[in-house]
């Protein structure tokens, strides 16, 4: 996993122009339950890369950065209350079920815009979000997705699901 994590790491520099790969490299040495979290990640489409760390407690960000949502998460409904209240026909599964499973959680939006700074992402795919709790509260649930070279932030049921939309992951180490 470290070998491929390098790889795009080189190739992607752009993503990360003030890290060096032996400061990621030890980061990761130093919590290896991320090396399984990041494997996950990328056995389900994901091709995770370091996109920056925070200021002040150097935590690294991780983000999935395949060019479409990860093939290996699409056709999920949001959470688990909507596949829970999805009666006829439901999904396999839902977004936060597996992040969790995974040991990630969904971007939220203003890191999915961060992504798209990066590169041009969900072009033809779509990705479920962190959601704010008023919103789901009344059913609703966060996606956004990249058209017409613009970002766009839209809203849908929480327990509708597409064969085109999933969720990217992030994990912070």
């Amino acid at each position: 996993m470290l070998e491929t994590l390098k790889t795009r790491f080189l190739k992607n520099i752009n993503r990360h122009p003030d890290l060096e790969w032996e400061q990621v490299q030890a980061r990761l040495l130093a919590h290896p339950d991320a090396l399984v979290t990041l494997r996950r990640m990328e056995e389900s489409g994901g091709e995770p890369d370091v996109i920056g760390a925070f200021q002040g407690d150097g935590k690294l960000v991780f983000c999935d950065c395949s060019g479409e949502t990860p093939a290996g998460r699409r056709s999920l409904c949001y959470d688990d209350a909507a596949l829970q209240k999805r009666k006829n026909n439901p999904p396999a599964g839902s977004a936060l079920r597996q992040a969790e499973e995974m040991g990630a959680a969904l971007m939220d939006e203003t890191l999915y815009r961060r992504l798209q700074e990066l590169g041009e992402f969900d072009r033809k795919t779509s990705s479920w979000i962190a959601t704010p709790e008023t919103i789901r509260r009344q059913g609703g649930a966060l996606f956004c997705e990249r058209r017409y070279g613009a970002v766009f932030t839209f809203h849908n049921g929480a327990d509708s699901y597409y064969s085109v939309r999933g969720w990217r992951g992030v994990l912070y180490v």
